[in-house]
């Protein structure tokens, strides 16, 4: 059904008229290259702006990251200054000096409260501490907030934005476990929220540090805070360049900050946009709520954050859209205008072909009077010139053929009367035959026979075809016939199956080879000369070989031969008229094909073998062809 239906098209395609036909080669000719061009250029320039889209803004995020880099290395250098402010260390020293004693009071008495003289010690040791502070408070730009502890927990501190953290202890708490072993680095913590004393929610990333004396024991811990709010700058501008939206993690896959604020402090590691985003660096797409984006992403040697830029592709394609709609317009038009086009020089070209088939119906009527007026040179012009000769050799064929039937009845006339030579001569060598056996002469009569068997078999239509049995019934009568002349000299074996024959065969292609073998192959020197008929089954092939044990041939002259078999002239018959082996070539390939015919194989003193190719019988090669497909 699929078939029927695949014809009928191309069925309909086919017998459309030839000015539909050019209109149609036309439209596809301008249509298609157009069209293809449009998308190829459309898919290229999208790739080409999405590639050029992950360079540019992985530049970006490397350019933001150095700054967020700086500005923490300026954090962490901020933190190691108590390191070189002796004032700091001395009033820490004494801070954990008075705490320490104030330790061993109240386990020793209990609790007790602030001495007079304390108060001032403790006054005397903020000031100087928080001092100290204000003025490091003010060395970066950005920093909100710089906490100093002493060994036991108590907090100095100088808000710039006046806000305080409510859970200071409790930071404290977490700081100072995760620097106990750090050995006086720097310790850089990700955005926490946190409330501040004014009743409100603040986001900051911290910077920590253990703060020792001379002999490395540790005095204190200093905190440097930075809000968020330094990040929102390079951000916006990030995703206004880009028109994306961005998202700063750490490894962990704590989010640091996004674009949106609703984010901040998650943990998205286990989130397809965090999973995706393996390596220092690279890019992959996503589709979120059914829209598809672009994700690129890049890392902090330093930090190991990581900042992911997600842009939507139909922003990333908004240009190269309009630039396809400008393109399909003119395609559109140009279009439109090839149209045009095509149908005036389809009905230009198409019209002198339509005048010519009318003249064709006219001569399909029986009027051959007709003649097609050219005026042009082309191939339509051709075409019209070629038309009218050919009707001018069609008026003089006419005229040939009554006068060839005229001339083709005196020929018949006179082929029945040549038919009745051969039938004379075959009734006068049956006379003779008679007459010898009459006077007992056996042996002329049975030669006369074989003679007029071989006569009849010969003198039909050469290319008439005949069976396998009688072509090699036919040998065996010219052999018998030699055995007349030269008796006792040729013995004939045939090892052909029985299944051959009914195979059909043209006539006299053995008895031209074995009549070869007797008359040049002969060996005086031997008794008895064996001729051999053997046939032989291959896959693509029947082949006969024809042998004799004869004197054979030096290489010179078997070469020659076969030269001569495969080199096209016209054969030469060989002595009394009898059919030569290249003429026995020439009509198996003329009739079988140019795979089939005659190859000599021949060593001096040992005999000839002649092989024959045939085409294999129909029944052979249609069980070769089972068997291969099976």
């Amino acid at each position: 059904m699929m078939d029927q239906h695949k014809h009928s098209r191309w069925s309909f395609i086919r017998d459309m008229g030839m000015e539909r036909k050019l209109l149609l080669v036309f439209l596809v000719i301008i249509t298609l290259p157009l069209s293809i061009i449009s998308i190829i250029s459309f898919k290229s320039y999208s790739e080409s702006i999405q590639a050029n889209t992950v360079a540019y803004s992985e530049k970006l995020i490397d350019q933001m990251m150095d700054g967020i880099d700086d500005y923490i290395e300026d954090m962490k250098r901020i933190s190691s200054m108590p390191a070189y402010v002796n004032d700091i260390k001395q009033n820490l020293i004494a801070s954990n000096r008075y705490y320490e004693q104030k330790k061993m009071i109240e386990g020793d008495h209990g609790s007790a409260g602030v001495a007079p003289g304390d108060f001032d010690l403790l006054l005397s040791i903020q000031r100087g501490i928080e001092g100290n502070i204000s003025f490091i408070n003010n060395i970066k730009r950005g920093t909100n907030s710089v906490y100093i502890f002493d060994a036991y927990g108590h907090g100095y501190y100088s808000a710039k934005d006046g806000g305080v953290r409510l859970d200071l202890d409790q930071s404290y708490t977490f700081w100072s476990q995760q620097a106990k072993d750090s050995s006086g680095e720097a310790l850089l913590f990700g955005t926490q929220a946190y409330t501040t004393n004014l009743q409100s929610t603040r986001y900051a990333y911290t910077v920590v540090r253990k703060i020792v004396d001379g002999l490395w024991n540790p005095v204190g811990l200093i905190a440097v805070e930075a809000n968020i709010s330094n990040m929102e700058t390079q951000v916006a501008e990030l995703d206004r360049v880009t028109r994306g939206t961005s998202l700063i993690v750490d490894e962990k896959g704590k989010v640091i900050y996004d674009s949106d604020q609703k984010l901040l402090t998650m943990d998205i590691s286990q989130t397809p946009l965090f999973r995706s985003a393996q390596g220092a660096a690279g890019s992959f797409y996503d589709t979120v709520s059914g829209k598809e984006r672009l994700n690129i992403y890049s890392s902090s040697s330093k930090t190991s954050w990581k900042v992911i830029i997600s842009i939507p592709v139909d922003e990333l394609t908004r240009d190269v859209k309009l630039t396809r709609n400008a393109t399909l317009a003119a395609t559109l038009i140009i279009i439109v205008l090839a149209l045009i086009i095509s149908i005036v020089l389809s009905f230009a070209l198409t019209k002198p072909l339509t005048q010519m088939i009318q003249l064709m119906k006219r001569v399909q009527g029986g009027d051959l009077d007709v003649n097609f007026r050219v005026k042009r040179r082309d191939e339509i012009g051709l075409l019209g010139h070629q038309f009218n000769r050919m009707l001018a050799r069609i008026r003089q064929l006419i005229q040939d053929i009554y006068r060839i039937e005229e001339q083709k009845k005196e020929a018949e006339l006179h082929a029945l009367q040549s038919q009745i030579n051969p039938h004379f001569i075959y009734n006068t060598l049956e006379s003779i035959r008679m007459t010898a056996e009459i006077n007992d002469d056996v042996e002329a009569a049975d030669m006369i026979s074989i003679l007029g068997k071989l006569l009849r078999y010969s003198t039909s239509e050469l290319s008439g075809r005949t069976t396998m049995k009688q072509e090699l019934l036919y040998v065996c009568n010219y052999v018998e016939l030699l055995g007349c002349r030269y008796p006792g000299r040729f013995v004939l074996q045939i090892d052909v199956p029985e299944e051959l024959d009914h195979y059909s065969i043209i006539k006299l292609v053995f008895q031209p080879i074995i009549e070869n073998a007797a008359y040049h192959g002969l060996d005086d020197s031997k008794e008895h000369m064996h001729l051999s008929i053997r046939c032989e089954f291959t896959d693509q092939k029947l082949l006969f070989h024809i042998r004799d044990d004869g004197c054979g041939m030096e290489q010179a002259t078997l070469d020659k031969l076969n030269d001569d078999l495969k080199r096209e002239s016209p054969p030469k018959k060989s002595i009394n008229g009898g059919i030569g082996m290249k003429n026995v070539h020439q009509r198996v390939q003329l009739n079988y094909g140019a795979a089939y015919g005659i190859e000599v194989f021949s060593q001096p003193g040992e005999g000839t073998d002649v092989i024959l190719s045939l085409p294999l019988p129909p029944y052979r090669s249609a069980s070769d062809s089972e068997t291969e497909g099976s």
